[in-house]
């Protein structure tokens, strides 16, 4: 089918790394969205969000097989890729990570069809859209802002191999110029922060964020001149002697 009453609905899933979520979209606007971990109470719950999908399916009163696209958040052959050669590169350092990362990629996100498939109880039988992760990030921005027309800034920690991008959004297009790559990384710098202040990776940068205003910037002359080089066009390289998420 695909279509309910002649309107175009579209399921965006996010999965299997942190946060788990899907959202709904009727004819380009948002109908429903949650995270997974809201009906589990387990927190940054990164399993398939069957909860949050049902409960954004039941909102709009629809199955499965009335979705005209599945959407995924990014590009798991890329991203497999960037892994695969950092740990090469890095090799036998991260020995350990590779081991406990493996299972997964080789259960689950190397067929990521196949899994999206059964997270569904096999009631799509259509084609599913992989995004990249920051086409995502500037999608969920844009996409629902009151603007026409936008400049568009993207910084996290890293997707498949950007880690920034710029570029622009215009109508129902969005078309990004370039990008930082791994491992240089705005969102990886801040991760590292977090980590040596004793808080948790992926979990609790919003606390480091919090504390910031309390404090005073007196480690910018020494981050500068040790652990990035900035560029005059906001770009930058980090020393990777001083840092070990690779």
């Amino acid at each position: 089918m695909g279509t309910k009453d002649n309107h175009t609905w579209i399921l965006g899933i996010s999965a299997y790394y942190h946060d788990s979520a899907a959202c709904l979209l009727k004819d380009g606007e948002i109908v429903a969205a949650a995270q997974e971990e809201r009906f589990t109470r387990k927190k940054h719950d990164s399993d398939f969000p069957s909860h949050a999908v049902q409960y954004c399916l039941d909102a709009a009163g629809i199955t499965p097989d009335n979705l005209a696209y599945v959407g995924f958040y990014d590009k798991p052959l890329l991203k497999f890729e960037r892994l695969l050669e950092t740990y090469l590169a890095y090799a036998p350092k991260g020995f350990s990570s590779f081991l406990k990362a493996m299972p997964l990629w080789l259960q689950k996100k190397l067929h990521l069809p196949r899994e999206l498939r059964r997270g569904l109880k096999k009631g799509y039988r259509k084609r599913f859209i992989f995004a990249k992760h920051h086409e995502s990030h500037a999608a969920s921005a844009f996409f629902p802002s009151p603007f026409q027309e936008a400049a568009i800034l993207t910084l996290d920690g890293v997707g498949e191999w950007a880690t920034a991008t710029r570029g622009y959004g215009r109508d129902n297009k969005i078309v990004l110029i370039d990008e930082l790559r791994f491992p240089h990384s705005l969102g990886l710098l801040y991760s590292a922060f977090t980590y040596f202040c004793g808080f948790k990776v992926n979990a609790d940068e919003y606390k480091l964020m919090g504390l910031a205003p309390y404090g005073k910037p007196k480690y910018v002359d020494l981050i500068l001149e040790r652990l990035l080089d900035l560029k005059d066009d906001g770009s930058f390289r980090m020393d990777m002697s001083y840092f070990n998420f690779c």
